[in-house]
């Protein structure tokens, strides 16, 4: 395992990544992938925060979940709340269409979820980077 500070930079690295992605597909007109990989780069960023503090895995896609689990350590995170809940709603909807009462993903998904998906994961990728006294990233 690497030292708990090198994986997290790892973690939040591969978080902005994602986030840059996520901004080209808005951009391009593909939300519900946009919508997703906001979730990705969401869900990365709170685990780059949990090995920061030493854990050796991290299991498990919910945001809501990640971020309650951080919060005795970071409880300033706590307004991260319904950013993610809304974005653990594109973990599976967005990429499976019988995660969809009808139609395909590709379709369902509106330009106005993707630009708000976008603001939240750029939290997520901020706060995480100012957690780490690099300020925002």
């Amino acid at each position: 395992m690497r030292q708990p500070e090198a994986e997290a930079r790892r973690w939040l690295a591969q978080a902005e990544s994602d986030l840059a992605f996520a901004e080209v597909g808005v951009r391009e007109g593909f939300f519900a992938q946009a919508c997703f990989i906001c979730q990705q780069a969401g869900e990365k960023a709170l685990k780059a925060l949990h090995y920061r503090r030493g854990a050796r895995i991290v299991l498990g896609h919910s945001l809501a979940e990640l971020l309650h689990d951080l919060l005795s350590d970071h409880p300033d995170l706590g307004d991260l709340r319904d950013a993610a809940r809304q974005l653990d709603q594109y973990y599976i909807p967005t990429r499976y269409p019988n995660g969809l009462p009808g139609g395909v993903p590709a379709e369902a998904f509106t330009p106005r979820q993707a630009a708000e998906a976008v603001a939240y994961a750029r939290q997520f990728v901020a706060r995480a980077g100012t957690a780490f006294g690099d300020g925002p990233h």
